[in-house]
């Protein structure tokens, strides 16, 4: 029996730049660690690759003026309403910058206390502990700002009223509600900015009245004066590159994890498993804050890491099946029984607590937290025995 489960390895790579061969950079730097540290690859073996550098080698990028050219395309002069963006500089506010650029005038309405992935406006606690009504009550941004007395995000010390209201200029004003329905008292013409709600903010905004709704995914995604653009997602997954450019969510990343598949293949006779994966999906139980701002974890990846794990909870065996057994016997009922489960355990008593997601969900979350997102230098993870189990 194999005495290691799940290994993850951050792998060094090259400061990766725009036009860069990844492909080459992905498969020699894993080729080049794996030899230098007696690593053999196995079949079924998984490699990473951050979609950040997915984008920079691909030049997808768009500049502050793309995005406000878009705005303008699409809404022309009417007053437009930005419902729910999250609160993030790096994620949200050159985006805030095109479209209130791109716009005769800007309407942003934010959610209270936090927004959809867990960052606070304002304390949470202060406003279940006060007599606000957080589903009917509205307030302009000054309002807010004076009830709670100018509230400051806790990691980054922003007041995000303040900033998004200096980002978006003069032409601009702020209220705070929960329903998305507020923004008709102003106009009819909506981005709906918000990530994993986005269809049902629009529907709900169409519902009551509407003229024209858009979600984030329909700004940059195509090419706009020469412009990187994502077909699928648009400025969803998009981060601050500069103070007038952004990066893109990868448009064309299956290509990629395709060709590293298959020279690592011909290099090694291994068939592995290769991935594009952006932020990890877990919540931080101190912080409470969702790591989730991208539209999906991985956004390309080879057909095997398609489903979801078909798993046996041993606890729960052991405690119940087997609890008059020990030792070695203990042991190969443990092997016999995940030998002969069946293809599909959903719903099963046997399978309680085990985690019914997407591997691809599950295999990002584990190269989120190894790779990081500061100065590691690991852009690629090696992932190994992740589909072997105990009686392997």
């Amino acid at each position: 029996m194999k005495t290691f489960g799940t290994i993850s390895r951050g792998i060094k790579t090259p400061i990766i730049k725009e036009g860069d061969d990844l492909v080459n950079i992905v498969c020699d730097s894993v080729l080049n660690s794996t030899k230098k540290e007696n690593i053999e690859l196995q079949d079924r073996d998984i490699i990473a690759i951050t979609e950040a550098v997915v984008g920079i080698a691909q030049g997808n990028y768009a500049t502050v003026d793309q995005i406000a050219q878009d705005v303008k395309n699409k809404f022309g002069d009417n007053t437009v309403g930005l419902v729910f963006p999250i609160l993030s500089r790096n994620r949200f506010s050159m985006i805030l910058k095109g479209i209130a650029r791109g716009a005769k005038k800007l309407v942003i309405q934010l959610s209270y206390p936090q927004d959809e992935v867990g960052n606070p406006l304002v304390d949470p606690e202060i406003i279940y502990d006060s007599d606000i009504n957080p589903y009917t009550d509205v307030f302009t941004g000054e309002e807010f700002n004076k009830k709670f007395d100018h509230p400051l995000h806790p990691f980054t010390g922003m007041n995000y009223i303040d900033m998004y209201k200096e980002i978006a200029g003069e032409n601009c004003e702020i209220i705070i509600a929960n329903r998305p329905e507020a923004i008709l008292n102003y106009t009819k013409y909506v981005i709906a900015a918000d990530i994993h709600t986005r269809h049902r903010t629009q529907k709900t905004l169409l519902k009551a009245g509407a003229a024209k709704v858009l979600t984030l995914c329909d700004l940059l995604n195509e090419s706009v004066d020469g412009s990187g653009y994502n077909s699928k997602y648009g400025l969803l997954g998009s981060n601050k590159s500069t103070e007038e450019r952004i990066k893109l969510f990868p448009e064309n990343g299956q290509e990629i994890v395709d060709k590293v598949q298959e020279r690592i293949k011909k290099e090694t006779g291994k068939n592995v498993e290769v991935m594009v994966y952006g932020d990890g999906a877990f919540k931080d139980p101190v912080g409470k804050i969702w790591e989730l701002a991208d539209p999906v974890v991985s956004p390309a990846h080879t057909p095997g890491l398609a489903g979801t794990p078909n798993e046996l909870k041993l606890k729960y065996l052991s405690d119940n099946k087997f609890k008059d057994l020990k030792g070695e016997e203990l042991i190969e009922a443990m092997k016999q029984e995940i030998k002969t489960k069946d293809a599909n355990l959903k719903g099963t008593m046997a399978t309680q607590g085990t985690t019914p997601r997407r591997y691809v969900d599950l295999i990002g979350s584990l190269c989120d937290l190894t790779s990081g997102s500061g100065d590691k230098g690991t852009p690629v993870v090696l992932i190994q025995n992740y589909f072997s189990n105990y009686a392997d």
